[in-house]
């Protein structure tokens, strides 16, 4: 059997227990407010930056105007501090009327009306993170009813100012309330970054039926550090929570800080490479309106984009760690298909990593290899030694044409897609 035909019968397997509402069928796409923005709501001294309507219209201009949108970056998302400080006198939630003068469902249209999405910020507990209204379990058919009213197309639902109890009844609850009414609201459930990431606390399966999408692990901050420990994290991990994830069910390493402050380009382009990889949501935070061509040109990468989007939504995983600090990892895509993104730890020069196809278990035949980056192609017999020069946290990516296929023998750990035993001769593990 293909193994890419083995992945199909796999991800079709367990499709009966996603969440029912159809959405996000491919990892979703878009823009999202917090890191870049945070709870800026001084609109006073900072009107370009506050929390605001107007953010919000400046970046769907920007989608909609500058190639975002034709890529798939679809959803402008709110995150916390948007609302009043009090519910309405009906007890519903209500935008801060100085901010957003013409409400969410105005907000809402203007995204419409430019072919994007609009996602809300909620919070399964008392109050947000931000100290704004939360909605506890007594309020969830009501929050999920004004989000429908006012024409959201996403609901992220955060967890402060909640105990463990009161997130298993309420998560459930969300995603039932927002099927109730009618309106296909894709649902981004915090619960798991809560509960530690992890089983027993974490049931995945459980996930996968009421989610969407969902974040793991702890919030990305605007540095390298965070990056890698996002990444060490989700890989170290991978054979629990990758089987979790395809098709309308999405883990979710977190934001893209692409275009902001703490990243190299190199570094940079690491993130893109392996959000990729990993069938991560692409939801960037950063300003749209001052972003760099270089930090755009790896945003728009249309084939990184194509690897992420692949329909086969299977999440990728990490074949090797190097002594030299290389990592090697590997995605399955459509068509027999793949993706093999070298990484290096290193910090200090550019490392000639030198390796084969046939001993990254490709089967035996000749492929056509191009460089996410560079857009440079080449042709490769799975037993010839090649050579990539990995720049220090940086990357190089390959998009490896059919026949592209690992060897199924290596692979009979229950189905799991496991690797093969350690290689410790030549100081590589496969994992």
């Amino acid at each position: 059997m293909h193994l890419a035909v083995l992945l199909v019968a796999s991800v079709l397997s367990v499709g009966t227990l996603a969440l029912d509402n159809g959405l996000m069928r491919t990892p979703p796409m878009g823009w999202l407010a917090w890191e870049r923005f945070r709870c800026d709501i001084d609109c006073d001294q900072d009107p370009k930056n506050c929390i605001s309507e107007n953010l919000f219209t400046d970046m769907a201009d920007r989608l909609s105007q500058d190639g975002w949108k034709d890529l798939g970056y679809v959803y402008v998302n709110i995150d916390d501090c948007w609302s009043s400080k009090e519910r309405d006198e009906k007890g519903r939630l209500q935008p801060d009327p100085k901010r957003f003068p013409g409400g969410i469902p105005k907000l809402a249209r203007y995204m419409h009306d430019r072919g994007l999405k609009l996602g809300i910020y909620g919070d399964m507990g008392t109050l947000t993170c931000g100290g704004y209204p939360g909605t506890p379990l007594d309020k969830i058919k009501m929050d999920a009813q004004t989000f429908a009213e006012w024409e959201v197309d996403m609901l992220k639902l955060d967890g402060c100012y909640s105990n463990e109890i009161e997130q298993q009844q309420g998560y459930p609850l969300m995603s039932k309330a927002l099927n109730a009414t009618g309106r296909p609201i894709a649902y981004s459930c915090s619960w798991p970054a809560y509960q530690g990431g992890l089983p027993p606390k974490v049931n995945y399966t459980q996930l996968g039926e009421i989610c969407n999408l969902w974040r793991n692990y702890g919030d990305i901050q605007d540095s390298w550090d965070s990056v890698l420990n996002i990444i060490d994290w989700f890989f170290d991990n991978q054979d629990i929570i990758g089987p979790a994830a395809g098709p309308g069910r999405w883990n979710d390493p977190d934001m893209l800080i692409v275009g902001d402050f703490g990243l190299s380009t190199d570094q940079s382009r690491t993130q893109m490479a392996l959000w990729a990889i990993m069938a991560a949501p692409l939801f960037m935070s950063n300003d749209l309106r001052t972003i760099s061509s270089e930090a755009r040109s790896i945003l728009q990468n249309k084939l990184a984009i194509r690897i992420n989007q692949d329909p086969l939504g299977f999440q990728g995983r990490r074949l090797v760690k190097e002594k030299s600090g290389i990592e090697v990892f590997w995605r399955a895509l459509s068509d027999n298909a793949s993706a093999l993104v070298f990484f290096s730890r290193r910090t200090d020069m550019p490392y000639r990593y030198k390796t084969s196809l046939s001993k990254l278990n490709y089967t035996s035949g000749y492929y056509k290899v191009v460089d996410v980056f560079t857009q440079k192609g080449s042709s490769l017999k799975d037993s010839e030694d090649f050579v990539v020069s990995v720049n220090p946290t940086g990357v190089v990516m390959w998009y490896v044409s059919a026949p592209a296929q690992l060897n199924l023998r290596q692979f009979q750990n229950g189905g799991n897609m496991k690797g093969p035993a350690d290689r410790r001769g030549d100081h590589r593990v496969l994992l």
